[in-house]
């Protein structure tokens, strides 16, 4: 296994679900972790607990994608706490479902603030601050290549981050820094819609819904030196997600 030791990574939502995951699994990796939260407080601290009792290091640090100024403090902790930060995971994302012809003007700004602004801003101090070398992932979804009804404005949200990735690993490249979008499928965490777990695990050839420490694994991959020559990708971590 490759280790990331001397690394530091930012995880945003990192209290629960693929956050956590990969929090856990750059930890285990040997990378330090900042770790990003809303609103669960107890959540990141139990997150980082499950890390420092497995002898790795990690933080904290609330900061709500939707407060412009909140973004400020995840990497300020990591300059104060770490000197810096070599890996950006943007995974905090907010999900509301319904046809176009019922959606209203608040939850587009409020999806828009959570999964596109907030998001946004974070890359933006990365593409000031991050370390030669780094590397940032930006977690997106399925849904962006396979459409799907009632979908319209998380998957529209999440479709801003993928020409993100695109534009600034061409911005980046001459530091060394790579930029790739992860799109998770159909997953077992709580932004799971109950009623469409068994649709959704039927959307994978393997008849399952993923897990979140399957996405946390092609998360680790993609910070890792292995993965140095993939940089304005986006890639499927879907399970072999077709639409029915």
């Amino acid at each position: 296994m490759e280790r990331l030791d001397g690394k530091v990574a930012i995880i945003t939502g990192g209290s629960r679900g693929i956050g956590r995951s990969t929090a856990q699994r750059l930890a285990a990796d040997g990378a330090s972790i900042v770790v990003g939260y809303g609103s669960s407080r107890a959540g990141a601290e139990d997150t980082v607990a499950s890390i420092t009792e497995e002898g790795g290091e990690a933080l904290a640090v609330q900061a709500d994608m939707a407060d412009p100024g909140a973004v400020d403090r995840l990497f300020e902790a990591a300059a104060t706490e770490f000197s810096g930060f070599d890996i950006l995971v943007n995974n905090a994302g907010a999900l509301v479902m319904g046809p176009v012809a019922d959606a209203a003007d608040a939850d587009l700004e409020r999806i828009f603030d959570i999964n596109t602004f907030g998001p946004f801003r974070a890359l933006r101090h990365a593409a000031r601050s991050i370390r030669q070398g780094g590397r940032i992932v930006n977690v997106s979804t399925a849904v962006t290549g396979h459409g799907g009804a009632n979908l319209s404005i998380y998957s529209a949200s999440k479709g801003a981050l993928e020409e993100f990735t695109k534009i600034l690993a061409h911005e980046l490249a001459a530091r060394l820094v790579t930029v790739n979008s992860v799109c998770p499928g159909p997953t077992d965490t709580d932004m799971m819609v109950e009623e469409y777990r068994e649709i959704g695990a039927s959307m994978s050839p393997f008849n399952r819904l993923g897990r979140a420490e399957d996405v946390a694994d092609v998360i680790s991959l993609l910070v890792s030196e292995r993965a140095r020559w993939l940089t304005g990708q986006t890639i499927q971590a879907s399970g072999g997600m077709v639409m029915s």
